[in-house]
C-alpha cells in the first residue's frame, strides 16, 4: 500500500480518469500528483500537469461523426485511447489509479496494461474504479482513500457529500407531482443516461424514464422519446460543455414532431454541462443532484448554478 503523506514524502499519484483527479484532490493529496489525462481539467490547478494520453477521436467532430469513428476503432479491437508508455514510465509512479467502467470514456485497466508491458522492476499499485451506481462511486472513493494510506479522509469526504444529497432529497417537496424526465447523454444517435444518473433523478424528486440505475446507458429511439413525451427534457451530453451542447441541437430540434413535444411547449428543455458534473462519478455527483433539484423545483431550490451548469434552451436559443 502507498505510504500517506503524513508518514513520509507524498506519494507520486498518476490519475487517467478525470473523476479519479477529483477523488485525488477532494482528499487532500492535490500535491501527491504528477501527471494526468487529458481530460483532467478540475481542479483548475490541475493544468499544470503534464497530460499523458490523448484520444484517438476527433473531439471537435459532431456527435454523429464521433460516433461513428469510435465504433470503427473498437470494432478493431482498438483503444479509443493513446497512453505515452515512456513518459509514464519516467514519471514513476507510486500509484495509477485508472478506471474498467467504460472503454469508450476513459484510459481503462487493459490500455494500461498494454503501455506497461515492456516495464521491469517495480511497478505502481493500480487502483482500478468501476462506477456503475451511486454506491460505487462511494466504494471508489474509499478505495482511493485507501491506496493513499488515508481511509479516514476516504470516509470523512463520503459522510460530507451524502449529508449534501440528502438535504437535498429531504426538501424536495413532499406529495407534489413528480416531473417525468428524460435525460439524453448522446445526441446523434440517442443514447439515453444510464449508471447513477436515474438515482440522481429520483433523489430530486423526478420520475425518470429512460435507462435503469446501475445499467450502462442505453440507447434509445426518437420514436421513444416522442411517445414518452416527458415534462422535462435534459441534455447531457458525455463529454461536452453547454455551448457544445447547444451546437448538437439542431440534430433534435429539426425534426418534424419536436415543437409538439411537451416539454419544449413549455419551455423545459435544459442543456447540462455533461462534462463538467453529470458524467464524473465522483465528488461532483453532489453538485449535479443540487443542479437537477433546482432545474425541477425552481420555486423550492435557488438557481446557484445557472449558467454554470445548466441553461434553459428557450434562453439560450434567443440570446
Amino acid at each position: 500500500m502507498v505510504q500517506p503523506c503524513e508518514k513520509g514524502p507524498p506519494p507520486r499519484v498518476v490519475s487517467l480518469l478525470a473523476s479519479a483527479t477529483e477523488i485525488v484532490c477532494a482528499l487532500g493529496y492535490r500535491n501527491a500528483l504528477v501527471a494526468r489525462s487529458h481530460e483532467c481539467d478540475f481542479p483548475g490547478s490541475v493544468a499544470a500537469l503534464p497530460a499523458i494520453t490523448e484520444s484517438k477521436a476527433g473531439s471537435e467532430a459532431t456527435s454523429g461523426a464521433i460516433d461513428r469513428q469510435v465504433r470503427t476503432i473498437v470494432e478493431q479491437g482498438l483503444s479509443v485511447y493513446r497512453v505515452d508508455a515512456e513518459r509514464l514510465r519516467a514519471l514513476n509512479p507510486d500509484l495509477i489509479v485508472t478506471q474498467t467502467q467504460c472503454e469508450v470514456c476513459a484510459v481503462n485497466a487493459r490500455d494500461l496494461d498494454q503501455a506497461s508491458c515492456q516495464w521491469t522492476g517495480t511497478r505502481p499499485a493500480v487502483v482500478s474504479l468501476a462506477p456503475n451506481a451511486v454506491a460505487d462511486v462511494w466504494r471508489d472513493i474509499e478505495s482511493v482513500a485507501a491506496a493513499l494510506g488515508a481511509p479516514a479522509r476516504g470516509r470523512a469526504l463520503i459522510d460530507a457529500l451524502r449529508a449534501r444529497m440528502e438535504t437535498v432529497r429531504m426538501r424536495v417537496p413532499p406529495g407534489s407531482e413528480r416531473p417525468r424526465i428524460a435525460c439524453i447523454e448522446w445526441i446523434d444517435p440517442l443514447m439515453a443516461a444510464g449508471n447513477w444518473m436515474p438515482e440522481l433523478v429520483t433523489m430530486a424528486g423526478g420520475v425518470n424514464l429512460f435507462g435503469v440505475a446501475g445499467q450502462h446507458s442505453p440507447w434509445m429511439s426518437w420514436e421513444d422519446l416522442v411517445t414518452a413525451d416527458p415534462d422535462i427534457i435534459l441534455v447531457l451530453p458525455c463529454g461536452f460543455d453547454i455551448a457544445r451542447a447547444r451546437r448538437e441541437m439542431p440534430a433534435l430540434t429539426a425534426r418534424a414532431e419536436w415543437s409538439s413535444l411537451a416539454a419544449v411547449a413549455s419551455g423545459r428543455v435544459y442543456l447540462l454541462d455533461g462534462s463538467q458534473f453529470f458524467n464524473r462519478p465522483g465528488p461532483r455527483l453532489a453538485d449535479s443532484l443540487e443542479i437537477l433539484a433546482e432545474i425541477f423545483y425552481p420555486d423550492v431550490f435557488t438557481p446557484r448554478y445557472r449558467g454554470i451548469g445548466w441553461e434553459k434552451l428557450a434562453t439560450v436559443a434567443h440570446a
